[in-house]
């Protein structure tokens, strides 16, 4: 793993080879001790989604907590979303995810939220990575049994039964889970609100979460909607933060589309706050577009939904989140939710009277072409002036009518380019170009 333990959506890595029970031990340990500056006994809840290597994870992380004297409760497999509520819930210090979201099956990942419900700060990951690289520790002779919130999943969903639509029912849904942690909520959950539900991966299978399904493969949900004939489908990730919805056409509704639609009905009904919805700097140019007709605003923040939240927070909007599905709802929940995210798109069609072939339809795509470039020093492309010179003038000849982006992942082995023109063709040559030249330098 790099020097830095911490990326941008907390720490991750291949499990059992960067990700290892060692690291997870200590990661814990730091956490407890970075805790307990404020509190004398910290509660750190611990949930998991439902990999192969969730397991030996959450038992090293939970020992690490223990070994600093804070105390440990397991609530078992459940969205990450979940987390963010339940630590307000119980009052607790800190709520950790075991998890990779959306990444490759052989990844995991710790997540951590603070009391607030909200990922850390930039400045408290800083300090747990002192504690991490400090001093020797020697825990209390006697430290807190572990604990088990077996309750804690029933509060979830007794939230998610209160955010649903109250006239809208009937309709044939299909659930794609992904294998992962939504697979225990989802389906019941519009069963129990009294839809038909098709569910597709709906088991919480650790060895196939992600593969091939959910969120990061839309088109199995497109298909089976089409051949179902449903009215509509969602697909979350593995973890569930995120939502990809499909219309009854097998058109695929990604975070900017339902953003645009979110943030077009309350502009309209006059109750979006500071007119006002925060994307980042890969949202789709259409989206800001699509909101300045009508009086509203895009704020763009960095890439990864903690910094989506700061910049929600720092300008007084309500709503915000990423293409990639992850959609704050600030009136709602501290966190994307996948779940929450389909409930209120189904909530807007009940308030709107418009099927969801129907919403977002003002948003006009600019032409953007993303390519993912696989390498193996990511870490080096800033300091590489031939690839910066590249991206100078790819800059200067879209000037006006378009936009580069060029950012490493903060999960993975990879460099995104993204370059978005009025010209399709014009915004592909120059991707690839760009692509070509920092696949050869930093491979």
């Amino acid at each position: 793993m790099s020097t830095r333990i911490f990326g941008t959506d907390g720490v991750r890595g291949i499990a059992n080879r960067e990700l290892t029970a060692d690291l997870a031990l200590k990661v814990g340990r730091a956490l407890g001790l970075f805790l307990k500056q404020n509190q004398e006994d910290p509660l750190v809840l611990v949930g998991k989604d439902p990999r192969l290597s969730s397991d030996m994870i959450e038992a090293s992380f939970s020992g690490g907590v223990l070994s600093s004297g804070a105390r440990v409760g397991l609530v078992g497999i459940v969205p990450t979303p979940a987390l963010s509520l339940l630590v307000q819930e119980y009052a607790a210090q800190a709520a950790v995810m075991i998890s990779a979201s959306h990444n490759p099956i052989e990844d995991n990942g710790i997540k951590i939220f603070g009391a607030n419900g909200m990922k850390l700060t930039d400045d408290e990951e800083n300090r747990i990575e002192e504690f991490y690289r400090g001093l020797a520790y020697v825990g209390p002779r006697f430290p807190a049994a572990l604990a088990r919130f077996d309750l804690a999943p029933g509060r979830y969903l007794a939230f998610l039964r209160h955010q649903a639509p109250t006239k809208l029912t009937g309709l044939h849904i299909v659930l794609d889970c992904a294998w992962g942690a939504t697979s225990p909520f989802a389906p019941a959950l519009y069963e129990e609100l009294g839809f038909q539900v098709t569910a597709l991966n709906a088991l919480p299978d650790g060895s196939r979460v992600n593969v091939d399904c959910g969120a990061t493969h839309p088109q199995l949900l497109a298909e089976t909607v089409l051949r179902y004939h449903a009215d509509l489908g969602f697909s979350f990730d593995g973890d569930g933060d995120r939502l990809m919805a499909c219309d009854r056409l097998g058109r695929i509704l990604d975070g900017d589309t339902v953003l645009c639609a979110y943030g077009l009905q309350r502009l309209a009904q006059g109750t979006l706050p500071q007119q006002a919805i925060v994307g980042t700097v890969m949202s789709n140019l259409g989206l800001e577009l699509a909101l300045a007709r009508s009086g509203g605003r895009l704020l763009r923040a960095k890439v990864g939904d903690r910094y989506v939240l700061e910049q929600m927070l720092e300008s007084g909007a309500v709503v915000g989140g990423e293409q990639s599905g992850h959609i704050i709802f600030l009136e709602m929940a501290h966190a994307g939710d996948g779940i929450l995210s389909s409930l209120v798109l189904l909530r807007l069609m009940e308030e709107t009277n418009l099927d969801l072939s129907e919403l977002g339809q003002e948003l006009v795509r600019v032409p953007q072409f993303l390519l993912n470039v696989p390498v193996e020093r990511k870490e080096l492309l800033f300091e590489d002036p031939a690839i910066q010179e590249a991206i100078f003038l790819a800059e200067e000849r879209l000037k006006g009518h378009g936009r580069v982006l060029v950012r490493p992942s903060g999960t993975e082995k990879l460099v995104r380019v993204m370059v978005e023109a009025l010209d399709h063709s014009e915004a592909e040559a120059a991707a690839k170009e760009l692509a070509e030249l920092i696949c050869g330098r930093l491979h």
